[in-house]
């Protein structure tokens, strides 16, 4: 998530009251999570664990709970809870403003568009030339969607991510000030659920159709002339090449990528990264004539023990 302008590493810790570690006057131009942090922006980190890998990210400022050595050319932001801060700058940059409308005043529409009666569309919308969106449609603030874009009934674009911290007195939700980016000639179905991302965007590329009953998590980017069936449930963070085919009633784990041209046979559970080119099934995911064969020569023993 880009700032609306460049701030100073000193004016963003003004903002959380907190200490810093680097050259005051440095500048700051927005804040991501680690996944797709570039130079300029702010990451937290709040475990051990985790400390090396946003040290050595491409961001510049890091949000840290605890006193460190700070790689040169960067800087840190001290903080007693990183997870907090990280949403208070999210509230402060990009605040929720509840809507007075039912189309906001500042939506832009293409020519040719059509927009069905009840639906909700939020602020700073761009809906491209000759796109149709059908009744009762949700449309969240600053979502894109591009040209000969088709929305049917009932789907919901820009929900927040599924992304909770788990502390004493309950769940600690982590604010999403994210997007949702529709390319040219996507189609979704009805009832579909894509979240936005938490800072960055979840994009569905070029020519991708979706079916009725797909969830999309956030920051997950599905590349071009992908087909997906009905009741798929794709979580956060998975990145989806071109030309994937993912048929009924999938599931996939988060942070995994299904390679292009790949074909993802029906009820199947992706639980880890797949190559492209190939088909697969089951669950855990193999390639489709190893588990065929697998559940054949699972059928052929128990009938032999039957009959022995």
């Amino acid at each position: 998530m880009n700032f609306k302008r460049i701030h100073t590493l000193i004016e963003i810790a003004q903002i959380l009251n907190c200490e810093f570690v680097g050259d005051a006057s440095s500048s700051i131009k927005g804040m991501n999570e680690i996944h797709v942090v570039e130079k300029g922006d702010i990451v937290f980190v709040d475990h051990p664990k985790y400390y090396k890998k946003a040290l050595e990210s491409a961001a510049t400022t890091i949000l840290i709970n605890k006193r460190v050595d700070c790689p040169e050319g960067k800087s840190l932001l001290i903080s007693e809870d990183p997870f907090r801060d990280f949403n208070k700058l999210t509230i402060n940059f990009n605040p929720f403003i509840a809507s007075k409308k039912s189309i906001s005043e500042t939506v832009v529409i293409g020519l040719g568009a059509i927009i069905q009666p009840n639906v909700f569309i939020g602020s700073n919308v761009k809906i491209g030339k000759n796109s149709v969106i059908h009744p009762n449609v949700t449309i969240y603030d600053n979502i894109v969607i591009g040209n000969n874009v088709t929305i049917h009934a009932n789907t919901v674009l820009g929900a927040d991510a599924f992304y909770y911290k788990n502390r004493p007195e309950g769940y600690d939700k982590l604010i999403s000030g994210g997007r949702v980016v529709l390319e040219d000639n996507v189609d979704l179905g009805a009832s579909c659920t894509i979240d936005r991302g938490v800072t960055g965007d979840t994009i569905i590329k070029e020519g991708t159709k979706i079916d009725n009953q797909v969830h999309v998590g956030h920051d997950t980017v599905i590349g071009k002339k992908c087909l997906i069936a009905s009741q798929t449930g794709i979580a956060g963070c998975v990145i989806i090449e071109d030309e994937v085919t993912i048929w009924g009633q999938v599931g996939t784990n988060s942070g995994i990528t299904i390679g292009k041209g790949a074909i993802i046979l029906g009820q199947t559970g992706v639980t880890k990264s797949v190559a492209g080119g190939k088909s697969y099934f089951g669950t855990p995911i193999s390639e489709s004539r190893e588990k065929l064969k697998e559940m054949a020569e699972i059928k052929r023993f128990l009938k032999d023990r039957k009959n022995s």
